[in-house]
Protein backbone atom coordinates (compact mmCIF):
# COMPACT_ATOMS: atom_id res chain seq x y z
CA UNK A 1 0.00 0.00 0.00
CA UNK A 2 1.32 3.00 -0.88
CA UNK A 3 1.82 6.26 1.18
CA UNK A 4 -1.42 8.28 -0.64
CA UNK A 5 -3.29 4.83 -0.02
CA UNK A 6 -2.11 4.59 3.50
CA UNK A 7 -3.35 7.75 4.03
CA UNK A 8 -6.55 7.65 2.08
CA UNK A 9 -7.36 4.90 4.35
CA UNK A 10 -6.51 6.30 7.83
CA UNK A 11 -8.49 9.67 7.14
CA UNK A 12 -11.43 8.63 4.28
CA UNK A 13 -12.43 5.16 5.23
CA UNK A 14 -15.53 4.95 3.46
CA UNK A 15 -16.79 2.06 5.85
CA UNK A 16 -15.74 3.40 8.84
CA UNK A 17 -17.31 6.77 7.94
CA UNK A 18 -20.69 4.53 7.18
CA UNK A 19 -20.18 2.61 10.29
CA UNK A 20 -20.10 5.92 12.46
CA UNK A 21 -22.23 7.85 11.13
CA UNK A 22 -25.34 7.49 13.32
CA UNK A 23 -23.60 8.19 16.28
CA UNK A 24 -21.48 11.38 15.01
CA UNK A 25 -25.40 12.77 13.79
CA UNK A 26 -26.62 11.89 17.10
CA UNK A 27 -23.78 14.40 18.49
CA UNK A 28 -24.75 16.74 16.01
CA UNK A 29 -28.05 17.40 17.55
CA UNK A 30 -26.72 17.18 20.80
CA UNK A 31 -23.61 20.01 20.30
CA UNK A 32 -26.55 21.83 18.93
CA UNK A 33 -29.39 21.50 21.55
CA UNK A 34 -25.58 22.78 24.06
CA UNK A 35 -24.70 25.54 22.20
CA UNK A 36 -28.56 26.88 21.86
CA UNK A 37 -29.29 26.26 25.58
CA UNK A 38 -25.66 28.12 26.59
CA UNK A 39 -26.44 30.86 24.54
CA UNK A 40 -30.12 32.03 25.76
CA UNK A 41 -29.08 31.41 29.52
CA UNK A 42 -25.69 33.03 28.80
CA UNK A 43 -26.75 36.36 26.97
CA UNK A 44 -29.73 36.69 29.21
CA UNK A 45 -28.26 36.11 32.46
CA UNK A 46 -25.21 39.45 30.83
CA UNK A 47 -28.00 41.60 29.59
CA UNK A 48 -29.90 41.37 33.29
CA UNK A 49 -26.42 41.80 34.66
CA UNK A 50 -25.96 44.81 32.53
CA UNK A 51 -29.39 46.36 33.46
CA UNK A 52 -28.56 45.85 36.97
CA UNK A 53 -25.61 47.50 36.89
CA UNK A 54 -27.42 50.36 35.30
CA UNK A 55 -28.87 51.46 38.28
CA UNK A 56 -25.25 52.54 40.10
CA UNK A 57 -25.14 50.89 42.97
CA UNK A 58 -21.90 50.82 44.05
CA UNK A 59 -21.96 47.80 46.65
CA UNK A 60 -23.57 45.43 43.34
CA UNK A 61 -21.70 46.70 40.95
CA UNK A 62 -18.89 46.11 42.58
CA UNK A 63 -19.49 42.40 42.46
CA UNK A 64 -20.75 42.38 39.25
CA UNK A 65 -17.87 43.92 38.23
CA UNK A 66 -15.76 41.13 39.77
CA UNK A 67 -17.71 38.35 38.68
CA UNK A 68 -16.72 39.74 35.07
CA UNK A 69 -13.37 39.65 35.54
CA UNK A 70 -12.95 36.52 36.73
CA UNK A 71 -14.90 35.05 34.65
CA UNK A 72 -13.64 36.10 31.06
CA UNK A 73 -9.83 35.20 32.79
CA UNK A 74 -10.87 32.24 33.66
CA UNK A 75 -10.04 29.29 30.83
CA UNK A 76 -13.12 27.28 30.01
CA UNK A 77 -11.61 23.81 30.03
CA UNK A 78 -10.40 24.65 33.58
CA UNK A 79 -13.81 25.87 34.75
CA UNK A 80 -15.11 23.24 33.17
CA UNK A 81 -13.11 20.36 35.07
CA UNK A 82 -13.20 22.66 38.14
CA UNK A 83 -17.14 22.28 38.19
CA UNK A 84 -17.29 18.31 37.20
CA UNK A 85 -14.53 16.97 39.17
CA UNK A 86 -14.37 19.63 42.16
CA UNK A 87 -18.23 19.66 43.18
CA UNK A 88 -18.67 16.19 44.38
CA UNK A 89 -16.10 16.95 46.84
CA UNK A 90 -18.23 19.52 48.03
CA UNK A 91 -21.37 17.22 48.05
CA UNK A 92 -22.98 18.22 44.67
CA UNK A 93 -22.75 16.07 41.76
CA UNK A 94 -23.84 17.01 38.49
CA UNK A 95 -23.60 15.67 35.01
CA UNK A 96 -20.98 16.49 32.49
CA UNK A 97 -23.61 17.91 30.13
CA UNK A 98 -24.58 20.19 32.95
CA UNK A 99 -21.24 21.11 33.99
CA UNK A 100 -20.34 22.12 30.25
CA UNK A 101 -23.44 24.70 30.20
CA UNK A 102 -23.01 25.72 33.30
CA UNK A 103 -19.27 27.09 32.54
CA UNK A 104 -20.13 28.73 28.77
CA UNK A 105 -22.88 30.20 30.37
CA UNK A 106 -21.25 31.44 33.17
CA UNK A 107 -18.60 32.69 31.03
CA UNK A 108 -20.93 34.04 28.19
CA UNK A 109 -22.99 35.69 30.84
CA UNK A 110 -19.68 37.61 31.52
CA UNK A 111 -18.83 38.65 27.87
CA UNK A 112 -22.35 39.36 27.67
CA UNK A 113 -22.55 41.96 30.77
CA UNK A 114 -19.27 43.42 29.76
CA UNK A 115 -20.87 44.42 25.94
CA UNK A 116 -24.35 45.47 26.96
CA UNK A 117 -22.72 47.57 29.46
CA UNK A 118 -20.47 49.07 27.31
CA UNK A 119 -23.33 50.14 24.83
CA UNK A 120 -25.36 51.63 27.92
CA UNK A 121 -22.20 53.31 28.85
CA UNK A 122 -21.91 54.87 25.48
CA UNK A 123 -25.25 56.43 25.53
CA UNK A 124 -25.59 59.98 25.73
CA UNK A 125 -26.12 61.42 28.91
CA UNK A 126 -29.17 63.46 27.25
CA UNK A 127 -30.97 60.26 26.45
CA UNK A 128 -31.33 59.42 30.09
CA UNK A 129 -33.13 63.08 30.73
CA UNK A 130 -34.91 62.79 28.10
CA UNK A 131 -36.59 59.83 29.21
CA UNK A 132 -36.71 60.87 32.47
CA UNK A 133 -38.44 64.42 31.53
CA UNK A 134 -41.28 62.72 29.48
CA UNK A 135 -42.44 60.81 33.16
CA UNK A 136 -41.14 57.49 32.41
CA UNK A 137 -39.05 56.21 35.29
CA UNK A 138 -35.32 55.12 35.55
CA UNK A 139 -36.16 51.71 34.33
CA UNK A 140 -38.78 52.42 32.05
CA UNK A 141 -36.24 54.91 30.20
CA UNK A 142 -33.24 52.39 30.62
CA UNK A 143 -35.66 49.66 29.42
CA UNK A 144 -37.34 51.76 25.81
CA UNK A 145 -35.13 53.98 25.62
CA UNK A 146 -30.89 52.85 26.64
CA UNK A 147 -31.63 49.42 25.89
CA UNK A 148 -32.21 49.12 21.80
CA UNK A 149 -28.96 52.07 21.55
CA UNK A 150 -26.79 50.22 23.58
CA UNK A 151 -27.76 46.76 21.69
CA UNK A 152 -26.92 48.34 18.75
CA UNK A 153 -23.29 48.80 19.92
CA UNK A 154 -22.96 45.63 21.73
CA UNK A 155 -24.28 43.90 19.13
CA UNK A 156 -20.87 42.88 17.10
CA UNK A 157 -18.38 41.93 19.55
CA UNK A 158 -21.31 39.91 21.59
CA UNK A 159 -21.70 38.15 18.18
CA UNK A 160 -18.09 37.09 17.79
CA UNK A 161 -17.79 36.21 21.40
CA UNK A 162 -21.20 34.26 21.01
CA UNK A 163 -19.65 32.26 18.39
CA UNK A 164 -16.78 31.54 19.99
CA UNK A 165 -18.32 30.13 23.14
CA UNK A 166 -20.86 28.12 21.34
CA UNK A 167 -17.55 26.34 19.59
CA UNK A 168 -16.12 25.72 23.09
CA UNK A 169 -18.99 22.77 23.50
CA UNK A 170 -16.25 20.47 22.26
CA UNK A 171 -14.66 21.09 25.81
CA UNK A 172 -17.63 19.05 27.00
CA UNK A 173 -15.59 15.75 25.20
CA UNK A 174 -13.36 15.77 28.71
CA UNK A 175 -16.21 15.54 30.71
CA UNK A 176 -17.42 12.20 29.00
CA UNK A 177 -20.40 14.39 26.73
CA UNK A 178 -21.16 13.05 24.11
CA UNK A 179 -20.88 15.94 21.94
CA UNK A 180 -18.95 15.78 18.21
CA UNK A 181 -15.72 15.66 19.20
CA UNK A 182 -16.76 13.31 22.06
CA UNK A 183 -18.37 10.71 20.44
CA UNK A 184 -15.78 11.23 17.28
CA UNK A 185 -12.78 10.35 19.88
CA UNK A 186 -14.98 7.26 21.46
CA UNK A 187 -15.53 5.86 17.68
CA UNK A 188 -11.37 6.63 17.07
CA UNK A 189 -11.02 4.47 20.14
CA UNK A 190 -12.77 1.73 18.74
CA UNK A 191 -11.91 1.60 15.10
CA UNK A 192 -8.20 2.92 15.27
CA UNK A 193 -8.48 4.79 12.47
CA UNK A 194 -8.89 9.24 12.36
CA UNK A 195 -11.96 8.92 9.85
CA UNK A 196 -14.18 9.69 13.38
CA UNK A 197 -12.57 12.69 13.90
CA UNK A 198 -12.47 14.43 9.57
CA UNK A 199 -15.95 13.44 10.34
CA UNK A 200 -16.28 15.48 13.71
CA UNK A 201 -14.02 18.29 11.40
CA UNK A 202 -17.12 18.22 8.73
CA UNK A 203 -19.65 18.14 11.21
CA UNK A 204 -18.11 21.50 13.09
CA UNK A 205 -18.07 23.13 9.81
CA UNK A 206 -21.41 22.32 8.62
CA UNK A 207 -23.06 23.46 11.79
CA UNK A 208 -20.79 26.51 12.76
CA UNK A 209 -20.20 28.49 9.12
CA UNK A 210 -24.07 29.10 8.74
CA UNK A 211 -23.50 30.79 12.23
CA UNK A 212 -20.58 32.69 11.33
CA UNK A 213 -22.48 33.87 8.38
CA UNK A 214 -25.21 34.92 10.41
CA UNK A 215 -23.24 36.58 12.49
CA UNK A 216 -21.10 38.31 9.90
CA UNK A 217 -24.49 39.78 8.49
CA UNK A 218 -25.92 40.61 11.74
CA UNK A 219 -22.47 42.71 12.27
CA UNK A 220 -22.27 44.44 9.13
CA UNK A 221 -26.15 45.11 9.28
CA UNK A 222 -26.03 46.77 13.50
CA UNK A 223 -22.67 48.46 12.39
CA UNK A 224 -24.22 50.22 9.74
CA UNK A 225 -27.70 51.04 11.25
CA UNK A 226 -25.46 52.74 14.62
CA UNK A 227 -23.94 55.01 12.16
Amino acid sequence: MSSWELALDSFFNLSVARDVLPTILKACWLTVYLSLFIIVTGIACGLALALLRAFGIRSVNFFIVLYADFFRTVPPLVLICLLYFGLPGAGLSISGFACAWLALSLILAAYSEESFWAGIAATNRGQWEAGRSTGLTKFQTLLHIILPQAAKVAIAPLTSRTIAIAKGTSYASVVAVPEILGAAQSELSVTYNATPLVMAAVAYCIIFIPVVAAGRYIEQRFQWSAR
